[in-house]
């Protein structure tokens, strides 16, 4: 295992890059732990399947409200009150720019925090849409007002999608690096203290070769080579799976070795199965720390497709809505 240290070189760097496009990475840091493939409280991945259906359920209740107000007539696109919020919702989304700017402007870095402008950019393109919605009352009255509409429409989907990528690029690639190698080193020092072997070795596991090599072609497969679309899409939906067939095939490999090694050092049925369980805690932790890099790495690689596709219709929006405002003025 001492050798896949080397195959994994060239990820470290990929991982300072994306921490590099996270916001929030210059204002956390969250230690990894070494030993547990498990989620820290309070990290992506902590009950953020119920995070992600609350704003589901809140951004569907929010429609459901605009929707209601437009049937009972309350607000009226042609009456004072409905073109003033027309244009507090075309302010808010002007404010939108400023996040971007926040990022990419000098004089600006200084105001705030990353993470604080991105969530002030979220709650200005949730609340932005949804008083144009209530200003629109879900009616196009021209075919540039239509665009307008669908347009912020597709922009506010693709910022849900955008926000529920984000959330689990903020628990930090270089995270799930430190705790791939932490594993490493842990697999080399109990080779060192003759834990789980009857002397120091290459590897925790130089006893089962064919356990190493299965570790080394799945952590090479992962994270090894060019990235390509295909293969972030796999690793995205299908790597979780893989690994527990990856896992399975791996204990397999193990029963064998670890029984001729219990028959040539006599030992007990109780001594057996501790060093059964450190070594298959030592496969598990090394698969689960590789799909966790390759995950972040391959989430990372899409959020920024995400990005681009996201910019084509910001555009179009602010075209339309420019020339939605000067046709209701001008006439």
């Amino acid at each position: 295992m001492g050798s896949m240290t080397d195959s994994f070189a060239p990820t470290v760097a990929d991982a300072s890059l994306l921490a590099a496009s996270n916001p929030s990475a210059e204002d956390e840091r969250i230690d990894p732990s070494p030993t547990s493939s498990a989620p820290a409280p309070g990290r992506p991945g902590d009950r953020q399947w119920l995070r992600d259906l609350l704003l589901v359920v809140a951004l569907a209740g929010l429609v459901m409200l605009a929707w209601q107000i437009g049937e009972e007539g309350w607000v009226r696109p042609q009456e004072r009150l409905g073109y003033w919020v027309g244009v507090a919702g075309a302010s808010m989304m002007l404010l939108l720019f400023l996040y971007p700017l926040r990022k990419y402007a000098g004089w600006m870095r200084r105001l705030g925090k990353v993470k604080g402008w991105f969530w002030f950019h979220l709650l200005m393109g949730v609340f932005g849409p949804w008083l144009i919605l209530v200003h629109a009352a879900f009616r196009t009255g021209s075919l540039n007002a239509t665009v307008a509409l669908y347009s912020m429409a597709i922009v506010v989907g693709s910022g849900v999608v955008g926000r529920f990528l984000y959330v689990r690029l903020n628990s930090h690639v270089e995270d799930a690096v430190a705790a791939l190698h932490a594993v490493q080193r842990r697999g080399r020092l109990a080779a060192e203290r003759g834990e789980g072997s009857e002397g120091a070795g290459p590897s925790a596991l130089h006893y089962a070769p064919a356990v190493e090599q299965r570790l080394r072609a799945f952590e090479a497969r992962e994270l090894g080579g060019e990235p390509r679309r295909l293969r972030d899409l796999r690793q995205v939906l299908l790597l979780p799976l893989q690994r527990r067939f990856a896992l399975w095939r791996g204990l397999r490999d193990l029963r064998a070795p670890l029984a001729a090694r219990a028959a040539a050092g006599r030992w007990s049925a109780d001594e057996l199965a501790r060093r059964r369980r450190r070594a298959e805690r030592l496969v598990d932790d090394h698969l689960q720390a590789v799909v966790q890099v390759a995950r972040r790495q391959a989430f990372g690689r899409v959020f920024a497709l995400w990005h681009i596709a996201h910019l084509p219709f910001i555009y179009l929006l602010v075209i339309s809505t420019v020339v939605h405002v000067i046709a209701v003025h001008a006439y």
